[in-house]
């Protein structure tokens, strides 16, 4: 089975590396940084989109030419805020078991890419993932579920379980029809219930029993 994975708030959490690099770009304008729930409140959808939530949250005024300087700042110093990342618990074994069974692993992130792969490669995942779809590799991206799908096509196709942490990702599986188990412990902001999906965990030793009912479940469709 191939397994895609969201990447911020579902494997790692982000958050006090991009906060620290929110505290560099607002400090250059006289403001103060987000604080951390600010931070997890913002990510999801994109750097664009949690630029823009910054600028709003300090009374920048956003202009198309305000926001394309600040999220150029952004960005060159997002691709090395690695340090400050950590793994959710459970994630680095659950990871090594799931691909000792054989099956195909993705990653498919609202990341720009540059920082992606920067943050894959300081945690040690690259040799995880078969396929890796990060924000500005299509055009298109999440809840939108081209980049999902591509993830899947990239992994030569076949049965896929989706697993991510927030709205957007349990949107996009909708929109892809794709099996979604979605990590409570992440970034989400709605309640449990409210969301789409097709199971639910808080610690990553239920994922390997989650992907055996996925497989099962796919098995007894065909």
């Amino acid at each position: 089975m191939n397994i895609v994975f969201d990447l911020d708030g579902t494997l790692i959490d982000s958050a006090p590396d991009i906060q620290a690099v929110s505290e560099i770009i607002l400090g250059q304008l006289g403001k103060e940084a987000l604080t951390i729930e600010e931070t997890r409140s913002f990510v999801g959808e994109g750097a664009k989109v949690l630029v823009s939530r910054m600028m709003a949250a300090r009374g920048i005024e956003e202009t198309p030419e305000s926001h394309a300087r600040i999220y150029g700042d952004f960005v060159a110093q997002y691709e090395y805020a690695v340090e400050k990342a950590v793994f959710y618990p459970g994630v680095v074994d659950a990871l090594a078991v799931l691909k000792a069974a054989g099956h195909r692993m993705g990653l498919c992130t609202n990341k720009p890419e540059l920082p992606a792969r920067a943050v894959i490669r300081h945690m040690g995942l690259e040799p995880t993932f078969d396929a890796v779809v990060a924000a500005g590799m299509i055009d298109s991206r999440k809840p939108e579920p081209d980049m999902l799908l591509k993830a899947v096509e990239d992994m030569g196709g076949g049965a896929t379980l989706y697993v991510g942490d927030s709205e957007i990702d349990a949107e996009t599986a909708r929109r892809a029809d794709i099996p979604f188990a979605l990590y409570t412990e992440g970034y989400r902001k709605s309640p449990i219930a409210a969301m789409p999906h097709d199971w639910s965990f808080d610690h990553f030793d239920r994922l390997q029993g989650i992907v055996i009912e996925a497989v099962a479940r796919q098995t007894a469709a065909e």
